[in-house]
């Protein structure tokens, strides 16, 4: 491990129960135990590209404009952390940490596209052994259909908005609403009338929304038209010495599609959306449906084309609007939330359950110009986190240690009382911090960080890292070899790359023995750095200029 201790509290999993307590039987659920339990049934609500910045309990000026009231509840009555991160800020692989508790190059999910082994040991079947009930609903994106589940209910693919297809038992129905809506009836549906009232369950709750391409519930279409968000300061950025950032293609006024991001039309009095690559979300609308969502959208599109906006204007419009429509489409999230809690609360399984809400990674609402995620900066990086679990964790609770996806399983593990993990899990259980016998400083020195999806959408290059309590180190190694150094205390928007910086020669030394060495803990190999042919990249770049309508040389 070197000279430095990546774990300050390192050590497996230690049994506190003898037995596993499971809740008692009872016709009534309302009348069901409301003691805290030893074995407390958990409810795993995640979103999909839900940046912190976006939920009010973490206090950033545009969630304050479009409050999250319901998952702001959870923060009162539990615990908020402020430092949560993701190990790979993408999709599928971020689902697949969470699964198995072991970093992508371990469990064989590194990038969007990779069919995830399910035939591995996983959080719901070792909660399976235990005596848990299982079930999962929503967004799967792993391809294959998922395993260790009691009952499973899954989005097909990335899903849509409206009318979505859902995939259970094998069978593939399309069924008629908002894909939101659909996902928290579902988990109502198990949670009233599926599960085994005999046995402890873990229900994960997985959301579509916010993903691209931000379509609100026709109910919230019009929520935000009236607030002028504030743009991030870094929304027109100037880059030095990021050549990474500089190459990306995941900007807000340059790389977004007008009709199917921005919901723009073609002209004056059209509902025709501009341009569209993929068509499939409008094309699934009712014939009602579309009427409505046309009704909403044609006074402000007219509007816009009267405006006959240009340059600098234009592109803080288009960020107006990607803002009001992507904290709109978490509106649904929200009262979805709302309604679990407050079954927990009429039925009487408040006591006895623990309740997680985060996001499959952080995302940019406007920083450095930038929306989707991927890259190591703070805001793809950084992830809501939110847990209640009466008994256990005080209600107000903020917790400022180091955690990441990574260490879930093996959390709600400890929480069931689970013996044993599997072996290669590399996570750590949280539940020390949750009851307050471990302080934060004492739980972690860093984390380590690896994304692999390149070339693919938004071109964001390979790259690996660490990141301490006030330092960050990263290394971009695909058809660049160039290492970015933050000095997080005094550059909390990660502009200023330090790298070369002799001020700073010591501390940078330290950072990379400690990357070597956090390399050696988690078993990374030389085969987890391999870079793409450069003709590969080439056709890439090509490809989604194409897709973007720009001209290609």
């Amino acid at each position: 491990m070197g000279t430095f201790s990546l774990f300050k509290s390192y050590g497996p999993l230690h049994c506190l129960f003898i037995a596993l307590l499971t809740l008692g039987s009872c016709n009534d659920r309302k009348t069901e135990n409301t003691k805290p339990t030893e074995t407390p049934n958990i409810i795993f609500v995640m979103a999909d590209d839900h940046a912190i910045q976006a939920i009010s309990a973490y206090g950033h000026p545009i969630s304050q404009l479009a409050p999250t009231p319901n998952i702001d509840r959870l923060a009162k009555k539990g615990a908020l952390f402020t430092h949560s991160y993701v190990t790979n800020s993408i999709c599928g692989p971020s689902r697949a940490v969470i699964l198995t508790g072991k970093h992508s190059h371990i469990n064989g999910f590194r990038q969007n596209g990779d069919h995830f082994d399910g035939n591995q040991p996983t959080l719901p079947k070792m909660l399976q052994e235990v005596g848990y009930e299982t079930a999962v609903v929503g967004k799967w994106h792993l391809h294959g259909h998922p395993q260790g589940f009691d009952h499973w209910k899954i989005i097909v693919d990335q899903g849509n908005y409206y009318n979505p297809d859902f995939i259970e038992n094998g069978d593939t129905t399309r069924i008629a609403g908002y894909a939101t809506d659909i996902i928290t009836n579902d988990a109502l549906d198990w949670l009233q009338h599926k599960r085994n009232d005999s046995q402890p369950f873990f229900l994960m709750v997985h959301h579509k929304a916010p993903h691209r391409n931000w379509m609100p519930a026709l109910r919230h279409a019009n929520r935000y038209d009236s607030i002028k968000f504030p743009l991030p300061e870094t929304y027109f950025p100037e880059f030095e010495n990021q050549q990474a950032a500089e190459e990306q293609l995941q900007t807000i006024y340059d790389d977004m599609y007008e009709g199917h991001d921005l919901k723009m039309t073609k002209s004056l009095g059209s509902t025709e959306l501009a341009h569209n690559p993929w068509t499939t979300d409008f094309e699934r609308m009712s014939k009602e449906q579309r009427n409505e969502w046309d009704a909403a959208y044609l006074p402000k599109n007219n509007a816009f084309h009267k405006s006959d906006i240009q340059g600098k204007a234009l592109a803080e419009w288009k960020g107006q609007r990607y803002l009001q429509d992507y904290m709109a489409t978490i509106a649904a999230v929200d009262e979805g939330v709302g309604e679990i809690l407050d079954y927990l609360e009429e039925s009487g399984l408040e006591q006895s359950t623990m309740v997680v809400y985060t996001s499959d990674q952080g995302f940019y609402m406007g920083e450095k110009g930038w929306f989707d995620k991927r890259f190591m900066y703070e805001e793809s990086f950084r992830t809501p986190l939110l847990m209640k679990l009466p008994g256990t964790i005080k209600p107000g609770t903020k917790i400022n240690a180091l955690v990441q996806n990574l260490d879930f399983a093996q959390t709600f593990l400890d929480l069931a009382g689970a013996e044993e993990t599997t072996s290669e899990m590399q996570g750590q259980s949280l539940k020390g911090l949750l009851n307050g016998s471990i302080q934060d400083d004492d739980f972690r020195d860093l984390i380590y960080y690896h994304y692999y999806d390149y070339p693919a959408f938004h071109m964001v290059k390979k790259h690996y890292g660490i990141r301490t309590k006030s330092y960050k180190l990263i290394h971009f190694y695909d058809d660049i070899d160039t290492w970015e150094f933050y000095d997080l205390d005094n550059d909390s928007l990660e502009l200023d790359n330090k790298i070369n910086d002799q001020t700073y020669t010591s501390v940078i030394k330290t950072m990379h023995q400690k990357l070597d060495s956090i390399q050696k803990v988690y078993k990374v190999s030389d085969k987890e750095f391999k870079r793409a042919p450069q003709e590969k990249v080439d056709r890439a770049y090509k490809q989604f200029k194409r897709l973007r309508g720009q001209a290609v040389n």
